[in-house]
């Protein structure tokens, strides 16, 4: 299969494939005699995988982990459910950042008039001049 079909066929594009495959994280298509990368089902199964891994946040680099454990028929689950629970942590960090985000931006709001005045304690704070 092509890389377009592939890209169809996954939900990834074209660019993106060839991306993952020069960065080792999937697998070297095969080259027909004109040179263009032939993909097999079991390519297609990587770029799924890995588009579904990364719609979860994972980096990656834990795509790359994730799918060497795929890969593995002696792995333990044990291993697999580490990368999902240190994922977990990473995103309680980043919603407690984005809340502190969102409160930190109410709290500007409140303090502006939002009149036709030129004064704007928004701005000021962003600047520096509280």
């Amino acid at each position: 299969m092509n890389i377009s079909k592939a890209a169809n066929a996954t939900g990834l594009t074209a660019k993106t494939i060839r991306y993952y495959e020069s960065m080792g994280l999937l697998s070297p298509a095969q080259r027909l005699e004109n040179g263009y990368r032939d993909y097999s089902d079991s390519h297609l199964r990587e770029m799924s995988f890995i588009r579904h891994a990364r719609e979860l946040g994972f980096t990656l680099e834990e795509c790359g982990e994730l799918l060497a454990l795929y890969k593995d028929d002696s792995r333990k689950s044990a291993s697999v459910k580490a990368l999902a629970l240190k994922k977990i942590e990473d995103v309680e960090v980043k919603i407690a950042q984005l809340q502190e985000i969102r409160n930190s931006l109410q709290e500007l709001t409140t303090c502006c008039h939002g009149d036709d005045l030129p004064d704007c304690p928004i701005l000021e704070r962003l600047a520096g001049r509280e």
